[in-house]
């Protein structure tokens, strides 16, 4: 009898032991991301991740919505003492409060550039002229920033977003799409 079982090739970074990481890897990594809202979100992810590994936060995701008014910018950036406290106290994120107040200054750096008429995805986008931009990295060989994520960590700085320094805007890069950094054997890279 022939064995028709396939083993799926991935990236070597996706846990096999975790679910919920793989179905990141396989459905979210490196796809280019227009919605608002995940973008918003993911920039405060990799802000929160500062420091700690993607799958702690990954596992941590589902409260973050909660935590964040499901990460509704307008309600975000009103957030006073009171409600700061509240998400300090909560175990079901990372409760550091230089992150929860840059979760609340991003907030409001993002309703100005949506005051300038501007989208997040507009913004982000036309850094690459619209299109993914697809690398041959090796296992390995991932840079933790390029020239790019510096000019575009730059801009976002200089709009008042915080935790955005140019290794974590690489990573948010390749979290959104932006950049596809799937390895040459990985069964995303084809698809995409």
């Amino acid at each position: 009898m022939k064995n028709t079982t396939m083993t799926t090739i991935r990236c070597s970074w996706a846990n096999p032991a975790n679910p919920r990481y793989l179905a990141y890897h396989d459905t979210e990594w490196g796809v280019p991301c227009h919605d608002e809202r995940q973008l918003f979100e993911m920039l405060n992810l990799e802000g929160a991740q500062a420091g700690l590994s993607w799958e702690t936060i990954l596992n941590k995701r589902d409260t973050y919505r909660a935590a964040f008014d499901g990460w509704d910018a307008e309600k975000i950036a009103a957030y006073g003492p009171e409600k700061v406290a509240q998400l300090l106290a909560d175990p079901g994120i990372v409760r550091n409060r230089l992150k929860v107040a840059a979760a609340i200054t991003n907030a409001q750096a993002y309703l100005r550039l949506r005051a300038e008429g501007q989208t997040l995805d507009s913004f982000l986008w036309a850094y690459v002229d619209g299109q993914p931009i697809v690398n041959s990295w090796q296992p390995g060989d991932f840079p933790s920033k390029t020239a790019l994520s510096d000019r575009l960590s730059k801009d976002l700085l200089k709009r008042g977003f915080k935790f955005v320094g140019s290794t974590i805007i690489y990573a948010y890069m390749q979290g959104i799409g932006m950049v596809n950094d799937h390895a040459p054997s990985c069964f995303c890279r084809a698809g995409r």
